[in-house]
């Protein structure tokens, strides 16, 4: 199979920003969702796949409609389950738990939460469910995974990349890479 684009939006700024959404299926505010149809507008896709949260599936649908392309709604494209904390304000959280996550998000998990390398087995199937040009608007957490999928990014190196509200990241996907699997090479 030959090599496709692959665009990994984020969301638009949904409710209650700056807490750790995860899960929760805060809705996306209007101009968040303005933003990602206009950012999708010089991309080349074939079809939109999003996360199934609002934050993410509302702005992927104004994308489709507008393109007249396929919607897919994926939950493996969700972001990490932060357990216990979901919704709750970093600021809010004991230091030094969130210090020991970021630090090492498999060794340290967020209470009741999913680990790191969970979220990146479970991007890495939503991942080899695509195949051809495509536009997936999901949540921070799960582009950090695909790079770490595609491209061998530990966490460290993931969130390192900057990724605001609306943040597309282009890259070239090549199915059946020399190990086998998918691998990338950002654009």
């Amino acid at each position: 199979m030959n090599a496709f684009p692959l665009h990994l939006m984020r969301h638009g700024a949904p409710q209650l920003a700056g807490r750790l959404l995860g899960h929760l299926d805060a809705p996306p505010e209007a101009e968040g969702i303005a933003l990602c149809v206009d950012r999708a507008r010089h991309l080349d896709f074939a079809r939109v796949v999003t996360s199934d949260l609002a934050r993410a599936r509302t702005p992927g649908a104004a994308i489709a409609a507008e393109r007249d392309v396929e919607l897919g709604v994926d939950p493996r494209w969700r972001e990490l389950h932060f357990g216990d904390w979901e919704g709750a304000d970093p600021a809010r959280l004991p230091a030094e738990d969130l210090a020991r996550f970021w630090d090492d998000p498999d060794g340290f998990p967020p209470p009741g939460g999913e680990s790191w390398t969970d979220l990146c087995n479970r991007i890495g199937d939503g991942l080899a469910a695509l195949g051809e040009p495509v536009l997936v608007v999901c949540h921070a957490g799960a582009i950090r995974a695909a790079l770490s999928v595609l491209c061998g990014f530990d966490a460290r190196r993931g969130w390192a990349v900057d990724l605001p509200y609306g943040a597309v990241l282009s890259l070239r996907i090549w199915p059946e890479g020399p190990s086998g699997q998918i691998t990338g090479l950002i654009a």
